[in-house]
């Protein structure tokens, strides 16, 4: 059996490995890095499934800070799946990194770029399992400082300039943020574990103004990282200008933790009446800003930045009702569809272009991305029998049982908008003619597999969801007595 924490420690060291190996290696084709990745988080995930129990909650020491509950499990396996098929993405993407750069090497810097993101899941992982406020800091700019790296990658490149020296402002501000609201919540409790901090909450012992200060300002970073309104700003020059494999990654595998956080910080937060009200608040505004700011995009990248926000909105909802199983499976589905979509985002951009209109005739160029592209749009617009269906039912069912009636108004609402704008992209691809001189593209065996495991896990779980939700829910442990 495997000790939980080995899962990071042995995720950091293998990217150890990589970056280190790579700067030996000068006439090996630098891809063979992103195999090696590939292959070491796949025995990761599959180690994940023999974990020994861990050992039951302390005051003090590792396990104060650390936890290994089914939530921390499903998104560690979660954070490995997603980075798998990060890095699928960057094989593909490879040959735009040197791209436009005269007399440049086109091996210079793949392997740090296939490095990076294995440091970036060893943070969400840690992430998953974080709760103390210390180790939440911590994981925190581990994700985020490999982020600055990779979202400026491409560096020559005006736009991915600009969304580099964007994110790493914003990013550095929430952070303090972060760092200021936990020094308001210490002050008030003495506490920064979050076990512990619910229970000073719970005597009603303490002052309501400052602690609520204190909540807001992280409330405020973990905004930041979910991409809620009002401290989304940042997302469409990011998603746009930043390689379109670490978009994706953004999009999930930030998202995907930020919420995780979100939900283990709010634990103890609850008895707050202001809390509840002040997330209503945020959810609705997400809702709105992100579907309508998505309706006149002619950018794809651009638009699915929207749609993310607009995505936040209704994971927001699940938030208010402290549904963490709708929450999780809800993001189980928009990591399905979301890297479906950058995948072949990835591969139509290589020979064309980012806008809508570099899509227009693609069934006749490649009909098994335009057919994949269609499934990875439906899905995000909710269509029966897909798993972007039954996240929104989950979504709303939970508020319902919540009686949220306003923030299921308005979700029921903004998805009538969201068919808009995911079905301009289908129109494009089915209905407009290609440009004459547009060519067929290649897909690699290793994508049309990725591709088709994405296609079949969206309807998969659209209609199956009992793995997910058996994953996040396990049956307890049934004691055997001996008969006499």
């Amino acid at each position: 059996m495997i000790p939980t924490p080995a899962l990071e420690i042995v995720v950091l060291v293998w990217g150890l490995v990589l970056l280190l190996a790579e700067a030996f290696v000068d006439k090996l084709d630098k891809r063979v890095f992103a195999i090696a990745g590939i292959v070491g988080l796949v025995a990761v995930l599959l180690g994940s499934f023999f974990l020994a129990p861990p050992p039951p909650a302390a005051s003090t020491g590792f396990w104060s800070f650390y936890t290994a509950d089914p939530l921390a499990i499903f998104f560690k396996r979660f954070a490995l799946a997603t980075t798998i098929f990060i890095l699928i993405m960057a094989i593909d993407y490879a040959p735009a990194i040197r791209m436009g750069v005269p007399g440049a090497n086109p091996q210079a810097g793949l392997g740090e770029f296939f490095a990076l993101p294995i440091f970036t899941c060893a943070g969400l992982m840690w992430m998953a399992s974080a709760i103390d406020f210390v180790m939440i800091f911590v994981s925190l700019e581990l994700v985020t400082m490999s982020f600055y790296v990779l979202v400026t990658f491409t560096r020559r490149n005006p736009a991915t300039l600009e969304a580099g020296v964007k994110y790493l402002i914003l990013s550095a501000l929430s952070t303090g943020f972060l760092v200021y609201g936990i020094t308001w919540i210490f002050g008030v409790t003495g506490e920064t574990n979050l076990a512990r901090i619910g229970a000073v909450l719970a005597r009603q012992d303490f002052d309501h103004v400052p602690l609520l200060f204190g909540f807001a300002l992280v409330l405020v970073a973990l905004g930041f990282k979910i991409a809620a309104v009002p401290f989304q700003i940042w997302v469409p020059d990011v998603y746009q200008g930043a390689p379109t494999p670490v978009t994706a990654f953004l999009s999930v595998g930030s998202k995907a933790a930020g919420f995780v956080v979100l939900l283990r910080v709010l634990g103890p937060f609850s008895i707050l009446p202001q809390v509840g009200k002040l997330l209503v608040v945020i959810a609705a505004l997400t809702l709105i800003y992100g579907n309508f700011a998505a309706l006149p995009q002619t950018n794809l990248k651009r638009l699915l930045a929207y749609s993310s926000i607009a995505h936040a909105g209704y994971l927001l909802i699940g938030v208010v009702c402290f549904a963490g199983t709708a929450v999780a499976f809800y993001l189980v589905g928009y990591l399905l569809m979301t890297l479906l979509c950058f995948a072949v985002v990835v591969l139509v951009a290589a020979d064309g272009g980012e806008q809508i209109e570099d899509y227009s005739g693609l069934v006749r160029r490649s009909p098994f991305l335009a057919g994949a592209m269609l499934v990875g749009m439906v899905s995000l617009a909710g269509i029966p029998f897909t798993a972007g269906f039954l996240g929104k039912f989950f979504i709303f069912d939970a508020a319902i049982r919540q009686g949220q009636t306003l923030l299921v108004v308005i979700g029921v609402i903004t998805v009538g908008c969201g068919f808009y704008y995911y079905l301009k992209v289908i129109r494009a691809m089915f209905w407009l003619p290609p440009p004459n001189d547009a060519p067929v593209i290649q897909i690699s065996p290793l994508s049309r597999g990725a591709i088709g495991l994405l296609i079949a896990g969206i309807f998969v779980f659209g209609v199956y969801p009992q793995p997910i939700l058996n994953a996040l829910n396990p049956p307890a442990p049934v004691a055997v007595t001996a008969g006499r």
